[in-house]
């Protein structure tokens, strides 16, 4: 009997496995929406779980999500009382609003709202909701500048990190664009270049 169950739960997380492998980070939101998660469109996802209850998971459109995040939706803490109350489960949603980037290894905790356009730090430990256009890292995750700013740093880094020779299509991305893997050469010649005191 034990040898039948340990069998049956090796096999199915064998299949669950294997039907991952199936999806890349641009079509993992379909194997989300069949697990009960609500997934908004032009996502792009790393993580292939989204916890114990990803029907307590939503997420909007546009958003990307790194590796090895973590979605808990569950207090597992409720564990000491247990002795008292023997079946005490808590739980909560998380809500990740459009536009929003999820840095790597990042964990979200249960009763998380990140609002519009904003971005969690690489790292951090998200236990409070996040107001819409906020950066926010650390742990536990605080805000950490205004994403107007952010913007701008970014728009000024870009403008001297652009290879000068990059080709993109008109309505394409620097991922999409057919001229990806001349431009990424380009990049690395033209990073090179720019960052060669500091890598000296």
């Amino acid at each position: 009997m034990i040898i039948t169950k340990v069998v049956q739960s090796a096999y199915r997380r064998l299949r669950t496995s294997y039907e991952r492998k199936k999806y890349t980070p641009y079509t993992i939101a379909e194997y989300f929406r069949k697990q009960g998660a609500q997934v908004g469109e032009g996502c792009f996802i790393v993580p292939t779980d989204l916890g114990t209850e990803p029907y307590l998971v939503k997420i909007g459109n546009h958003v990307a999500i790194a590796a090895e995040v973590t979605f808990v939706t569950h207090d597992g803490a409720a564990w000491v009382f247990r002795d008292e109350v023997p079946d005490l489960q808590v739980f909560g949603p998380i809500v990740i609003e459009d536009n929003c980037i999820v840095g790597i290894r990042a964990t979200i905790f249960p009763n998380v709202r990140i609002g519009a356009n904003s971005v969690v730090g690489a790292g951090s430990v998200v236990i409070s909701d996040v107001p819409p256009n906020s950066i926010v890292m650390g742990v536990p995750a605080r805000a950490f500048g205004s994403l107007e700013r952010y913007r701008e740093k970014c728009l000024e880094r870009w403008a001297q990190q652009r290879p000068p020779d990059a080709v993109l299509e008109t309505g394409e991305t620097w991922w999409n664009s057919r001229h990806f893997a001349a431009n990424r050469n380009q990049l690395r010649e033209h990073l090179l270049h720019v960052f060669r005191d500091q890598l000296a």
